[in-house]
C-alpha cells in the first residue's frame, strides 16, 4: 500500500500523547507466526503494568489522556542504529483495557535530526516511538522498552539517583530522543536502565533485555520509591 504520514488528530489527542514527528506507515496486519510470542509477552506484562497504574487512563490523572505503551526488538540483531526494528503499541491504544496484536505497529526505520519515523501494522505507532528508538540505539543489549507513569518514582527519581532529562525537553520530540542518548553515554543506565523524563510529568523509561527483566525491574524500583516516601 501507499505510505500514509501518521496524522495529528483531535481524537488521538484526546486519548494519547500527539504524534510530533513525521511518520511513514504502511497499512497492513502483523504475521501472528513472526510476532505472536513476542506481542504475548508484552501484552502479559502490560497488563501487570496496567493492574499497578503505571499505563492507562484515569480520568483523576492528565485529564482522562491515555498513557504509557511498550515495545520489543525485532528482525536481525546486528541491524545498526536507526534501523533497530521494533514492536510498539499504536497511538490510541493505550486506554484500551485488553491489547492484541492488531493493537502493534511495526517501527522500522527512525531519524532522529529529520524527526522521521518508517513504520507498518494495522496502527499507528504511539508518540513516544522516537524515545523507543533512541534507547534502543544505545546498543544490542536493549532488547526492550517501557514507557510508563508513575508520580511516586518520577518524584522519587533524583533522591534514588536516577537518570533524569532536562525539564525543558518535551516528550516524543527529537530532543528527547537526544536526551536519552545523552544520558546512556554517561554510562549510569547501564547500571540503572531507567530514566526520569524530566519535562513529561510523571513519565519514565525502562529498558532492558527481555520484558521479564524490565517488568521487574520497574516493580523493584517502584518498590524503593514506595519506601523513600514512608522515609520522608
Amino acid at each position: 500500500m501507499t505510505p500514509d504520514p501518521c496524522p495529528t488528530t483531535r481524537a488521538a489527542a484526546a486519548t494519547e500523547g500527539v504524534v510530533k514527528f513525521h511518520c511513514e506507515h504502511d497499512d497492513g496486519v502483523l504475521d501472528p507466526r513472526l510476532y505472536g510470542e513476542v506481542v504475548c509477552r508484552l501484552v502479559a506484562w502490560r497488563e501487570i503494568l496496567a493492574l499497578t497504574g503505571l499505563v492507562g487512563r484515569d480520568p483523576e490523572r492528565y485529564g482522562g489522556a491515555a498513557y504509557g505503551n511498550v515495545s520489543a526488538r525485532v528482525g536481525r540483531p546486528s541491524a545498526g542504529r536507526g534501523r533497530r526494528a521494533f514492536l510498539v503499541t499504536g497511538t490510541g491504544t493505550s486506554g484500551k483495557r485488553r491489547l492484541g496484536l492488531s493493537d502493534f505497529a511495526r517501527v522500522d526505520r527512525w531519524e532522529t535530526e529529520a524527526n522521521r519515523v518508517r513504520s507498518r501494522g494495522p496502527v499507528r505507532p504511539s508518540s513516544e516511538s522516537m524515545s523507543h528508538g533512541a534507547a534502543y540505539d544505545l546498543g544490542p543489549w536493549v532488547r526492550c522498552v517501557f514507557h510508563v507513569h508513575s508520580p511516586v518514582l518520577w518524584r522519587r527519581a533524583e533522591a534514588l539517583g536516577l537518570p533524569v532529562t532536562s525539564p525543558s525537553v518535551p516528550y516524543g520530540t527529537p530532543a528527547m530522543a537526544r536526551e536519552v542518548e545523552r544520558l546512556g553515554s554517561s554510562g549510569l543506565v547501564q547500571s540503572r536502565p531507567l530514566l526520569a523524563m524530566g519535562g513529561h510529568e510523571d513519565g519514565l523509561l525502562a529498558f532492558g533485555r527481555s520484558p521479564e527483566e524490565v517488568g521487574k525491574l520497574l516493580l523493584e524500583w517502584l518498590a524503593r520509591a514506595y519506601e523513600a516516601e514512608c522515609r520522608a
